[in-house]
């Protein structure tokens, strides 16, 4: 088992042009840690993919057309958090490269369901192992396997329980 990464607290300052801006209580709120922290992997989730042009939100959305084939859009996009109108302009640029197809419900005509293509398939695979490869390694390697499946838990539990 690995030892866990001793608790470090946040930066109470931030370096700036004109010095040190003092982040005061902001630096003991979760919300603004969390936020920090996103964008931190978010930058460098963006670097890991950069060959394939996916935001975290379009990889997601693969990976759940991928595990979920056939399912609505409606469906994906409220299971990512993500309004319809921002889901269908996205789909709009995953379809114009071919990752992924909408076809009309046969069951409700006011609905798409939502496949991926060959492309689509292929683009996810190279995905996932660079994502796994440098980006995952990365997270792991930082916090180590107990402390990333703990905040994982702490995550899920805040997402599914707040």
């Amino acid at each position: 088992m690995a030892d866990p990464v001793r608790p470090r607290k946040e930066p109470t300052a931030v370096a700036g042009e004109n010095g040190a801006l003092q982040l005061g209580e902001l630096a003991e709120l979760l919300g603004y840690s969390l936020k920090r922290a996103q964008l931190k992997v978010f930058e460098d989730f963006l670097r890991c993919v950069a060959p394939l042009q996916l935001t975290p939100a379009q990889f997601s959305a693969l990976l759940l057309i991928d595990r979920n084939p056939g399912r609505n859009q409606t469906e994906i996009a409220a299971t990512l958090g993500i309004l319809r109108p921002n889901f269908v302009a996205m789909l709009d640029g995953l379809e114009s490269r071919d990752l992924c197809s909408r076809v009309r419900s046969t069951t409700d005509r006011r609905s798409h369901t939502l496949m991926l293509t060959d492309k689509g398939r292929a683009v996810l695979a190279r995905a996932k192992r660079l994502v796994a490869a440098k980006h995952e390694a990365r997270i792991n390697e930082l916090l180590g396997p107990a402390n990333k499946a703990a905040l994982l838990a702490m995550l899920s539990k805040i997402a599914l329980e707040f």
